[in-house]
This record gives C-alpha cells, sequence and structure tokens, in this order.
C-alpha cells in the first residue's frame, strides 16, 4: 500500500510528538524535565485546541506538543500538517489504538491541498506511520470529493463526472451504465434532460451497480449539477460564483460508492448521478414550462433555478 501524504516510512530521523488536551496537560507537566516546564510555561502554553509547542534541544527541535480538544474528533489533529515545520518528521507517543487511528485520519485530511492549478507553497509535515488500509481508505474517498469540488467545471463538467466513474468502477469490477443527451428522452428521462438541454455538454444519468444480489440493497443517490447559473432565472454574481460546487452531492456519493467497494461492504450497491450544466442558451426550460416527470407527475416550472427540488 503506498502512504497517503503527510506520512513517511523511514523513523530514522522521528522526533517525538505529544498530543494532549487541557485535561492532560498538567500530568504530562509532572513528567517532564525542569527546562519543558519553564519553557512551556514561558510560551504560556495550554494546550488548546489547535496549538502547537515546538520543543527544543540542544541540536535543534528535540520534540513537539499538539494540542487538541476533542480527542474522538479526527478533525481535532487536522492542524498538526501545517502548524509543525515542513520537513520534519514526527512519531506520535503515548497513545491508545483508537486515538493513533483517529490521529492518521486527521492528519491524512490536514495534509491535504489542492494542487491541480498552483504548486502549494510549503509541504505538511510527515508523520512516521503507516495508516490502516480502513484509515487510508477514508482518507482517500475524503481526498476525492475535495478534488472534484474544487475543480472548476471547465475541468469537472458531466464527461468528467462520468470518467470519474467509470475509472471507479473499473478498479472495483463495477457495471456502469450511462444514458447521455436525447437518449434521456427515449428512456423517460425528462427531467433530467430539461435542466442540462442548453449547455453543449450533454445531461447523462450515471448508473453505477456493484457487490452480490442476495446482500441487502444499497441505493446512493448525487445531484450532479456541474454548474448552476439558475437559467433564464439569472443567478447574480455572488451567487453564481461558487457554484461549481453544485456537483458536491454527486461528489460525495460518488466517493462513498468508492469507499463502500474499496472495503468490500457486504451491501448490492446501485449509484445514480444525474450529471448536467444548468445553462442558459436557445435550448434553456423556461418558467412556466410544464414538465412531465418519470413518474407521470406534471411539474410547472416556477424557477429554473430550482432544478434540485
Amino acid at each position: 500500500m503506498s502512504l497517503p501524504q503527510g506520512f513517511a516510512a523511514d523513523t530514522a530521523t522521528a522526533l517525538p510528538l505529544h498530543v494532549l488536551d487541557r485535561a492532560h496537560l498538567a500530568a504530562w507537566l509532572e513528567t517532564q524535565p525542569a527546562a519543558v516546564v519553564a519553557w512551556a510555561q514561558a510560551q504560556r502554553f495550554e494546550a488548546a485546541p489547535g496549538s502547537v509547542l515546538l520543543l527544543p534541544g540542544s541540536e535543534g527541535l528535540a520534540g513537539a506538543v499538539v494540542g487538541v480538544g476533542d480527542r474522538e474528533d479526527a478533525y481535532a489533529y487536522a492542524h498538526a500538517p501545517y502548524a509543525l515545520p515542513a520537513g520534519s518528521t514526527w512519531r506520535a507517543e503515548g497513545l491508545s489504538e483508537a486515538d493513533t487511528s483517529l490521529l492518521h485520519l486527521g492528519w491524512g485530511l490536514g495534509s491535504y491541498r489542492f494542487s491541480r492549478y498552483r504548486k502549494p507553497t510549503r509541504a505538511p509535515a510527515e508523520l512516521a506511520a503507516t495508516p490502516s488500509a480502513e484509515v487510508a481508505d477514508l482518507v482517500q474517498a475524503c481526498l476525492r470529493v475535495r478534488d472534484w469540488v474544487n475543480t472548476p467545471t471547465e475541468d469537472m463538467g458531466p464527461e468528467q463526472l462520468e470518467a470519474a466513474a467509470r475509472e471507479l468502477a473499473s478498479a472495483h469490477g463495477a457495471r456502469i451504465e450511462v444514458i447521455t443527451g436525447d437518449a434521456l428522452l427515449e428512456k423517460n428521462f425528462p427531467t433530467i434532460h430539461a435542466v442540462g438541454r442548453a449547455s453543449h455538454r450533454a445531461p447523462r444519468l450515471i448508473e453505477l451497480h456493484w457487490g452480490d444480489a442476495a446482500h441487502p440493497r444499497l441505493t446512493l443517490v448525487g445531484k450532479g449539477v456541474c454548474f448552476d447559473t439558475g437559467g433564464l432565472d439569472l443567478k447574480p454574481a455572488d451567487g453564481m460564483r461558487h457554484m461549481k460546487k453544485d456537483m458536491g452531492g454527486a461528489a460525495h456519493a460518488l466517493a462513498l460508492a468508492g469507499l463502500v467497494m474499496a472495503r468490500g461492504l457486504p451491501v448490492q450497491l446501485t449509484l445514480l448521478i444525474p450529471a448536467v450544466e444548468n445553462a442558459v442558451g436557445p435550448e434553456a426550460f423556461r418558467p412556466g414550462e410544464v414538465i412531465t416527470t418519470r413518474a407521470g407527475i406534471s411539474v410547472e416550472i416556477d424557477n429554473t433555478d430550482a432544478e434540485g427540488r
């Protein structure tokens, strides 16, 4: 297994890392040399959530203390990779197995920076550890969501969502079907077609199947509006600025499906993603139009910016 970003296999240069909350700081200080106690007091270190205390040694750093809040929250540890010096490597001291697992998860999540278009200004500090397969799969799923949501629509439209789904399907032996463009009308998916028909990028329904038919059925559905202008009921600029994220539901559902498959959960999985771009153009659906849904219900369009509802 390749290590996620922020982790290192080499422990030779790793420095001790102590993870403390306010309740355990006093007891830890009682076990430390007088110089460390004096240093912590001089820095007014209280092990507050999100804090870091670097411990000096005769040849530079001798270790560090990371302050956390809720130990059962992986994000309590997520500040550490960028709060500690770039290029440094650390080994956690004195943690329980449960806390170690949460530290690994938080470290993996905290090491993330979106780097597709611009290199990060620095690298995260590394933790000398090998996270469990479960933690590694969780980290990978979470970072997939972040990458997909952060990517602008130019590079993450309906066709790219389909490509991401096909990649996951191929990796896990899943079956995938995609209904695209006017075929949506032929297959009786009129509302998906209506929302996406004005874009030069064809709307589509992505359907993925995986698992044993004897297992309980699990169906995930994610809204894949890759950009939402609001249609003819056009959004103002402030409201449109971050609409690349309107496919966040699809990103989460797709990453969760990947996690279910990676963990080999005993379910019969179906993933459904309607992927469209709600654009303005000659073919845009209009306020006042009546669309008959797949269920046979007639829906009058009051506002073209309510396509998700």
